[in-house]
């Protein structure tokens, strides 16, 4: 007797209607991100589409929104393999309906819709809000170099544009000479109707260099005028000039060169900021800046996680490379709790014991927060650092692979990054849920007064089903 399989059958079709819902276990990822893009305000982006009757009918806006999300989610930012995932993924077909856009489509979506993209960052993190994740009794603020999306070997040096200005400059004008011998030369071998205005290539690409390295040297010599009309200690008169060391990249000027933590290399790349909630590691604010150290940035962002949250955090923690006595000084006049130490802690180093008794009088604001942050409270809290920004930075760089930047310039490159902080977000959002339906008690996503749906697939599930609830409810 023959052995008995199971029916294989690959040519056969389907002899009745199949919902692709059945394709995905109920509680897979897409089920959960499809509602709750459902109930996110997209009238910035569906705004763009209400007087457009030119050409063929786009795709909806939603389900490119939920695609997008989703490819952010989990490692896939790039808009030619969302494409691929698209026609081959199982999960990317039933959340786009079996809808297949080309990359082209994909990227010109998210470059026209970038901001708005961005803006659902601060909606999501309003849901955490609502759902009790987020508590903002201890926020941690850390800092990750993401490489930019050009080569480090495409920058160059103000010095070395000096040099190569002078030096390209000499060889146009000698190609310039050459060919205009070469038309006198030809006019009198073929006569004078011959045209002679070709330029040559070798010239082309010469005048095009040198006008790239001007570009460049004008940049840096504004950046460095700027740089002297903010400092109030610059007493030197006359126009101010940039240090020969001073570099800038030809493909993605607003990227830099800069050092990667605990490493001695360097890459191009951007310090991408995140303020982590300690209650679950909801990200609570996100900024991108092209400065390589940190130490400018503590007050503006927690003056981001005000804006987004609409409350100050009760405590806060950053490392040395954060600190500046303005900044601690400014923060808790705003009423944080400040924990940041003044200087860096050499491994192996012995740290004094805990103080006691009442602080002495006049003391620095660098002496006051030694002498805190060696208390056993001030210990605990520093602590946090560690375990709230690092490990939300392993989850993205190393977990979901984020390790460069798909977009170019410092505006494109900040809403990218709140793409990926809000898919962060929303991973959390979809923990917390799994947590609900073990039997954890949440608030349900209904009583959130911000939530409303404004597009056109309202009351309707991802594979047109009446809608049939919160997707916070278990």
């Amino acid at each position: 007797m023959s052995k008995t399989f199971r029916p294989y059958q690959p040519n056969q079709g389907f002899l009745m209607p199949v919902s692709m819902r059945d394709w995905l276990p109920d509680d897979h990822l897409v089920f959960f991100l499809s509602d709750v893009v459902d109930h996110l305000d997209l009238s910035t982006i569906m705004r763009r589409y209400t007087r457009e009757e030119r050409g063929y009918p786009p795709y909806h806006p939603v389900m490119m929104v939920k695609v997008l999300l989703y490819a952010y989610c989990i490692g896939v930012p790039s808009s030619r393999k969302i494409a691929k995932r698209l026609e081959e993924d199982v999960a990317f077909r039933v959340l786009a309906a079996n809808n297949t856009p080309d990359f082209r489509t994909i990227s010109d979506f998210r470059q026209d819709h970038l901001r708005a993209l961005a803006g659902l960052f601060v909606q999501v993190l309003r849901v955490c809000q609502e759902a009790g994740l987020v508590k903002l009794g201890h926020v941690s603020l850390d800092g990750t170099k993401v490489k930019a999306n050009a080569s480090k070997h495409k920058a160059m040096s103000y010095g070395r544009m000096k040099k190569d200005e002078d030096r390209l400059e000499r060889e146009v004008k000698e190609l310039l000479k050459r060919a205009q011998q070469v038309d006198e030369d030809e006019d009198r071998e073929y006569g004078p109707d011959k045209r002679g205005d070709e330029i040559p290539r070798e010239l082309a690409f010469r005048e095009s260099r040198l006008k790239k390295i001007r570009e460049a040297m004008e940049a840096l010599e504004e950046e460095a005028r700027q740089e002297a009309e903010e400092s109030s200690s610059r007493k030197q008169k006359g126009p101010a000039v940039p240090d020969d060391k001073a570099q800038r990249n030809f493909t993605d000027p607003e990227s830099h060169i800069m050092p990667t933590s605990g490493s001695r290399h360097f890459i191009q790349a951007y310090n991408a900021q995140a303020a982590v909630d300690s209650a679950n590691q909801v990200i609570v604010a996100a900024a991108v800046t092209n400065e390589p150290v940190d130490n400018r940035q503590a007050e503006p962002m927690m003056q981001v996680v005000r804006a987004n949250t609409g409350q100050m955090p009760r405590q806060m923690s950053a490392d040395a490379g954060y600190y500046s006595g303005a900044a601690v000084e400014n923060l808790t006049k705003m009423g944080i709790d400040v924990y940041m130490p003044p200087g860096q802690t050499r491994h192996g180093q012995v740290e004094a014991p805990a103080p006691r008794g009442r602080i002495p009088r006049g003391l620095s604001t660098a002496e006051r927060m030694r002498r805190k942050l060696r208390t056993k409270r001030g210990r605990r809290c520093y602590a946090l650092r560690k375990e709230l920004p690092e490990p939300v930075f392993g989850q993205i760089k190393q977990g979901r692979g984020f390790r460069q930047f798909s977009l170019r310039g410092l505006d494109k490159v900040t809403g990218e990054w709140q793409l990926i902080c809000t898919g962060h977000n929303l991973l959390k959002l979809y923990r917390a849920r799994q947590r609900t339906s073990a039997g954890v008690q949440e608030p349900a996503l209904a009583q959130f007064p911000g939530v409303a749906r404004t597009h056109s697939v309202e009351n309707r599930g991802i594979d047109n089903r009446p809608y049939r609830g919160p997707f916070w409810a278990a």
